[in-house]
């Protein structure tokens, strides 16, 4: 018998039968993992990345608020060239 049991509430089971090679039942197991939608599941919780504190978020803004004012000025000086807009 093999189970698969991942941080969510939902368990696969598979138990072999009389005449089944062991290879069918892996098989049979790795259908009912893909059919119930664990591995995306379980590469979210691996791949996790954690939310910015507050402070480092309030940080990024002023970095790029700074940035900006500082194009915005030498642009307005004719020290750069305005850049070309971005094709999607």
């Amino acid at each position: 018998m093999l189970l698969c049991r991942p941080h969510m509430a939902i368990n696969v089971q598979v138990e072999k039968n009389n005449n089944e090679s062991s290879a069918n039942v892996i098989r049979r197991f790795t259908k009912r993992v893909q059919g119930a939608g664990i591995i995306p599941r379980v590469r979210k919780i691996r791949y996790y990345s954690r939310t910015k504190s507050e402070n480092v978020r309030k940080m990024a803004r002023l970095k790029k608020l700074k940035k900006k004012a500082e194009y915005e000025k030498q642009l307005k000086l004719g020290i750069i060239q305005e850049r070309a807009g971005r094709r999607r």
